[in-house]
């Protein structure tokens, strides 16, 4: 089993996998718990500048989970450019709404709530619950409830994010990237006598590098 200061010290996190699960759960419970048709939450890709559907509970579920659509499209990209919360009751008659892109996905709402997924200064995606229950009359406590919803799935995204980028250091893209994946490698890899001191000259070096 891998010494978690190993994993440590060569900047690994845990896998993405997890925080992919805690963002379906995410999804799945907000679900239930406004009786919507389906709910989903999308990662903000910065270098691509699109977005992305990370969890999909309910309609096409798991044809959708990867698609990529550019990031001002639709509802989903106006609440993520102006960071504010948004419930439609009458989707058809609001000019934000891309129905070409609904009807790609299989699935067109008549109503929806949706929220920024914010972490610290950082607008990383958007959670939209679709069709819920009532949609007309929605009180305080329920967008307070969105809100907690919102809250979990960007601490969640945030997580994701700094996986992915760990991933990428350690799968090696080259310069001193490869170095590191290099050293995690010996790391890994080494006899347990070459371990220690190996791992206090990581250290070491981590050290110096914070020196002023």
């Amino acid at each position: 089993m891998t010494d978690p200061r190993f994993a440590a010290a060569a900047g690994i996190m845990p896998a993405e996998h997890q925080h992919r699960e805690l963002l379906q759960s995410i999804v799945d419970t907000a679900r239930a718990i406004f009786g919507a048709g389906a709910a989903s939450i999308f990662l903000y890709d910065e270098d691509t500048d699109e977005l992305i559907f990370e969890a999909v509970a309910g309609e096409s579920a798991g044809e959708l989970v990867g698609t990529r659509i550019p990031s001002g499209t639709g509802i989903a990209g106006w609440v993520l450019v102006t960071r504010q919360p948004l419930v439609l009751s009458d989707l058809q008659n609001d000019p934000r709404f891309a129905r070409d892109v609904a009807e790609r996905t299989g699935y067109v709402p008549k109503a929806l709530m949706a929220a920024p997924l914010l972490y610290e200064e950082s607008s990383l995606g958007v959670l939209q619950v679709l069709d819920p229950q009532q949609e007309a009359s929605f009180t305080l406590a329920e967008m307070e409830l969105l809100g907690l919803f919102a809250s979990q799935a960007a601490i969640a995204l945030d997580l994701l994010r700094r996986a992915r980028r760990a991933r990428a250091v350690v799968d090696g893209q080259g310069g001193e990237s490869s170095a590191v994946a290099a050293l995690a490698a010996a790391l890994e890899t080494g006899d347990e006598e070459r371990r220690e001191p190996a791992l206090k000259l990581l250290q070491a070096l981590a050290e110096l590098l914070r020196a002023p």
